[in-house]
């Protein structure tokens, strides 16, 4: 009995799903208006492209450094005494020639005026011994006079202006160490604080430093740059690869918080010597700082422009990648609209771009947006976009062809 109701049960339940299937299958057919399913397959992935020209790419470099001031005087007093004030403003900017420290002058205003005065008495004697040498020169002709006694006024003149030089070269010493007691600043730009106060004795040429005065307008950028790179930029000139724009050569500033300095430098030189130690060089830039926002000691890094690549292709970084065997390759969008994958030769990097040496043709259209939906061989929907520059992204969408 309970075989039978289950044997009736299994075949009214087969009967109601029949009649379901029966019914699906009417709906699906008023759906399609008597037509078949689409294949599978059929929609196609939309992606985003850029289409890449050559065109001629500007190299730089960024190298880390430190700002240095252009000119550095360290100030040391010449003549010993008691300084008697001091003359400037800490931390102030100071013009050459301003007086920084007055030094007691007393005995050195003393020692000018005696040598001054010896001058007088040496300059006094001259006139007698010019009238004497000239008398005995008269009678010497007339044989009044011995040839001793001429040879001895001669001799006499000459002693005479001999003091003269010997007195007026000790009267300009003495000037000079009399002016060497206002001690004035030997260049002009930014002055320390001072590491002596007045009363302070000092003593010539000593070793203690009153004060440091720095030239940071403009300012130095010395960064360091290895051998190798050096030699690699030189293989690409030879090789045409890379066209040099001779000596004047753009230099930008990044600073430490990553904002660019406002003005431009260029650069200086570069050291003719490698260091042993670390195997790199230093490379100067000079930088205008009329706003005092460098200063002497900080980190920077500078960007070189180390030259011009004509006739190359820049690819988005966001479009390479990287295969099983490690080598780099881009996804294109063919004429017929299919995918294909294509391995390109990466030199280095230009911004967000990667400047690519072979591989790229003019007008090829690589997959920047949606390459994890297309496959290789699959026709896709190809949305024409840009690249921003600063940060890479997709920044304008365009139906290609429009």
């Amino acid at each position: 009995m309970q075989a039978r109701a289950g044997i009736w049960f299994a075949g009214k339940s087969a009967s109601r799903l029949a009649v379901v299937m029966v019914a699906c299958g009417l709906l699906v057919g008023c759906d399609n208006k008597g037509g078949s399913a689409p294949p599978a397959g059929a929609m196609r992935a939309e992606v985003s492209v850029v289409t890449l020209h050559p065109q001629s790419v500007v190299i730089t470099t960024e190298l880390p450094g430190r700002t240095s001031a252009s000119l550095t005087a360290e100030v040391r007093p010449q003549v010993g005494g008691l300084i008697k004030s001091r003359l400037f403003k800490e931390g102030s900017e100071v013009k050459a020639g301003d007086p920084l420290y007055q030094i007691d002058p007393a005995t050195y205003r003393a020692s000018y005026d005696s040598a001054v005065a010896s001058l007088q008495k040496a300059e006094a004697s001259v006139p007698s011994a010019e009238a004497k040498a000239e008398r005995y020169q008269n009678l010497s002709k007339q044989n009044a006079v011995s040839k001793q006694d001429l040879d001895d006024a001669n001799a006499s003149l000459a002693q005479a202006k001999a003091d003269v030089a010997s007195a007026k070269a000790n009267v300009e010493s003495a000037r000079i160490s009399l002016d060497f007691t206002t001690i004035t600043a030997p260049i002009g730009g930014r002055i320390d604080k001072s590491s002596l106060t007045e009363g302070a004795l000092v003593t010539a040429n000593q070793s203690t430093l009153l004060t440091t005065i720095r030239t940071i307008d403009p300012i130095n950028v010395d960064v360091t740059e290895s051998s190798t790179n050096l030699l690699a930029w030189r293989q690409a000139v030879r090789e045409g690869r890379l066209k040099f724009n001779g000596p004047d050569v753009s230099v930008k500033l990044k600073l430490d918080d990553g904002a660019l300095y406002s003005l431009p430098g260029k650069f200086l030189f570069a050291e003719s010597n490698v260091s042993e130690t670390t195997g790199t060089f230093t490379l100067r830039a000079e930088f205008p700082n009329p706003d005092r926002l460098l200063l002497p000691g900080m980190y920077v890094r500078a960007i070189i422009q180390e030259g011009v690549a004509e006739n190359s292709f820049v690819v988005p970084q966001r479009a390479v990648t990287r295969d099983t065997k490690g080598d780099a390759v881009a996804l294109f969008v063919g004429k017929d609209d299919k995918v294909e994958q294509r391995a390109v030769s990466i030199d280095r990097n230009v911004g967000n771009n990667w400047l690519v040496r072979s591989g790229i043709n003019d007008g090829d259209r690589v997959i920047v947006e949606g390459s994890q939906t297309a496959r290789v061989g699959q026709a896709v929907n190809a949305t024409e976009v840009s690249i921003d520059e600063n940060t890479g992204e997709v920044k304008a969408k365009k139906r290609a062809g429009e």
